[in-house]
């Protein structure tokens, strides 16, 4: 099973619609009615939806460590700074994290696009 994608509302069209080109199950924000929510319900809803959440604002992943210091579950998040990945390298990412991963790989975890360098 494909990992179902929930795109915050700070998230281009272009990576949606290049998603959605490629295959990738991705509802956004502003389809789903939520742009304006703060970040924990929109975290809570991409969580009852059983999609993981991206986003490309920093705010996000306070919540997502809070909650992961609370031990309060969520869906996961995806995240990637707007000015550090272009536009076809975020499709590329999230397109083989989204066919290859299985939803429970994300449960409760921050993926960083593109991924940080291991530390020597």
């Amino acid at each position: 099973m494909s990992v179902r994608l929930y795109m915050d509302h700070h998230v281009p069209g272009a990576i949606t619609d290049g998603l959605r080109l490629r295959g990738v199950d991705v509802l956004t924000a502003e389809e789903d009615g939520t742009t304006r929510f703060e970040d924990s319900a929109l975290l809570d809803r991409a969580t009852a939806l059983g999609r993981v959440l991206f986003s490309q604002d920093e705010d996000l992943l306070i919540e997502a460590a809070k909650r992961q210091e609370d031990r309060i579950p969520f869906s996961g998040v995806l995240y990637a700074h707007q000015q550090r990945i272009t536009i076809g390298q975020c499709v590329s990412d999230l397109e083989l994290l989204a066919l290859a991963g299985e939803p429970e790989d994300f449960v409760s975890r921050v993926w960083y696009l593109p991924p940080k360098a291991p530390i020597r």
